[in-house]
This record gives structure tokens, C-alpha cells and sequence, in this order.
């Protein structure tokens, strides 16, 4: 797969690397109130740098979304845990900076996570794990193709407390009777 292929209209997405410490850290400090209890950005030069290695796992696929209009760093996404084998799975992450919300930028940036999931790892089934009360990633999600499978009490600490999650996941076959063209 080509580098075009993780390009959209609006974004594309690139792999982080150490020089986008300043921008990325000022993108999740300018969007504290926004992701709340949702998501811990990193936000200093340390953070950044746990954030880097942990992008570099074997198991793991860890995007920036950029816009391609001036390449300004928009948020992240990234599969985590992805097994091989007969599982063939992921866990789906995602946060977009505050100033650049419902703007159609992770909308772009999914679709683009989808295809590289489903074709370039060949994976089978990509699960994510969504606050009850965050309904725009639940719309998100659903409007990507995502099915809820469940719900998980207090499934996950985020910022110092176990939250409940729902469960939503999609399959390969599902995503490609989606995006026939």
C-alpha cells in the first residue's frame, strides 16, 4: 500500500515522530476542557516522549492526523493490541484537539484507519470502547459502520476514574460491504 492510501480529501495521516513534541503538546494543552474525562493527551515533552514509544510497539499502528491544507497537526488515531493469527484484531483510539472538532477530520482520518486495518493488516475486526455520554464519537462510530456489541462497567481509567464503556466493533465484512463503490 502507498502512502496515498492514508491520504484523504481534507487530512491525511502520518506517523509521529520526536519533532512534533512542541506542536502536539500546545494542541492537547489548548484542549484540556474539551477532552475532559475523556482522553489524557500528552501534555509536556515527557508525555510526548512515553507517547512515541508506545506508537513504536510491534502491536501497535499510531497515526497523527494532519490537514492537508497546512499540514497542522489535527489529532490522533492509532490500533492498539492488534493480534494476528486467528484473532486478527485491534482496539481503535482516537482524539481530535478541540479547536478542530466536528469538522469532518476524524470522520476522514477513520475511514482512512479502516482501509489500512482491513487491507493493508488484513485484520478481521477493530473494536472500540466509548463513554457512554460521548455522542459524537458514538456518532462517529456508527456512521463509520461500528455495531454496539455491549456495554462494560467501569471498563477503563481515564484521568483517575474507572468509566464505563460501550463496546462497539466492526468487521472486515462489514466494512467492505460499506465502502463498495
Amino acid at each position: 500500500m502507498n502512502e496515498s492510501a492514508l491520504t484523504g480529501q481534507q487530512i491525511f495521516l502520518r506517523t509521529p515522530s520526536r519533532r512534533d513534541a512542541a506542536e502536539f503538546v500546545a494542541l492537547s494543552r489548548a484542549s484540556l476542557a474539551f477532552h475532559k474525562g475523556r482522553v489524557s493527551p500528552p501534555l509536556d515533552a515527557e508525555q510526548f516522549a512515553d507517547f512515541i514509544r508506545r506508537s513504536r510497539r510491534s502491536d501497535t499502528a499510531c497515526f497523527l492526523v494532519c490537514r492537508i491544507a497546512d499540514r497542522s497537526i489535527v489529532g490522533a488515531i492509532n490500533l492498539s493490541q492488534i493480534f494476528f493469527g486467528g484473532f486478527r484484531s485491534a482496539y481503535l483510539g482516537y482524539y481530535v484537539g478541540g479547536p478542530y472538532a466536528a469538522r469532518g477530520y476524524m470522520t476522514e482520518a477513520l475511514q482512512l484507519m479502516l482501509r489500512y486495518a482491513f487491507t493493508r493488516l488484513r485484520l478481521h475486526r477493530i473494536e472500540a470502547n466509548i463513554q457512554p455520554d460521548n455522542v459524537a464519537s458514538l456518532a462517529l462510530v456508527g456512521r463509520a459502520g461500528f455495531v454496539r456489541e455491549g456495554f462494560s462497567k467501569r471498563y477503563l481509567k481515564i484521568a483517575g476514574r474507572w468509566r464505563d464503556h460501550e463496546r462497539w466493533a466492526i468487521l472486515v465484512e462489514d466494512w467492505k460491504r460499506n465502502n463498495r463503490s
